[in-house]
């Protein structure tokens, strides 16, 4: 995983979305999910600090993994990418505007979110064990051992 740099923070935040289509409707078709592709690289390019590292969909869902800066927030990010996604693919297909005639959208209103980094065990480990990285002859500190 890549660290990355604003003006005022050095981070790695990657998080694993998943969202649905509204209804769990099946219509991510192998040529809508390449339309969405141009319309992933199109708000990237709109968001450059925004990254998708992979995603891939089913019929009625599709995951990502995607980078997110500490400025901007995942409700954010997700929010800017199922609406423009949304209505890009409304443009592009006359079936799923019409699937969704009057309503608000083409993804579920909800989504799953979680982080990606190590898992807990390790992260609990490198923390209990910074004051030995750091001085490994004093490792008494605190009454720490």
């Amino acid at each position: 995983m890549r660290i990355q740099s604003l003006q005022h923070s050095t981070y790695q935040h990657l998080y694993h979305i998943v969202w649905w289509t509204k209804y769990r409707y099946e219509w991510l078709k192998p040529y809508v999910i390449k339309e969405l592709h141009l319309a992933f690289e199109k708000i990237c390019k709109k968001y450059p600090t925004l990254t998708i590292i992979t995603w891939n969909a089913d019929k009625n869902h599709l995951h990502l993994q995607l980078e997110i800066p500490p400025n901007i927030s995942v409700s954010d990010a997700v929010q800017a990418l199922k609406s423009l996604s949304s209505g890009h693919l409304q443009k592009k297909f006359k079936f799923i505007r019409e699937m969704y005639l009057e309503k608000d959208g083409i993804w579920s209103v909800g989504y799953f979110s979680s982080t990606i980094w190590m898992n807990e065990e390790i992260i609990k480990k490198y923390i209990e064990d910074q004051w030995k990285l750091d001085y490994p002859q004093e490792q008494t500190r605190f009454g720490f051992s």
